[in-house]
């Protein structure tokens, strides 16, 4: 019973892929407002 470890392991990778999502949601919104910014910019220059 006491080398049951797949309840950490699980934890673990939860933990790994929040870390993921919270990178790729600053990535995003970083690229978002750039491209945002470009649009706006090529929109206006017409």
């Amino acid at each position: 019973m006491c080398n049951d470890e797949k309840g950490g392991e699980v934890l673990e990778y939860a933990l790994i892929a929040g870390l993921i999502v919270v990178a790729a949601i600053a990535a995003i919104k970083g690229v978002g407002s750039k491209v945002l910014a470009r649009w706006t910019s090529l929109n206006s220059s017409m």
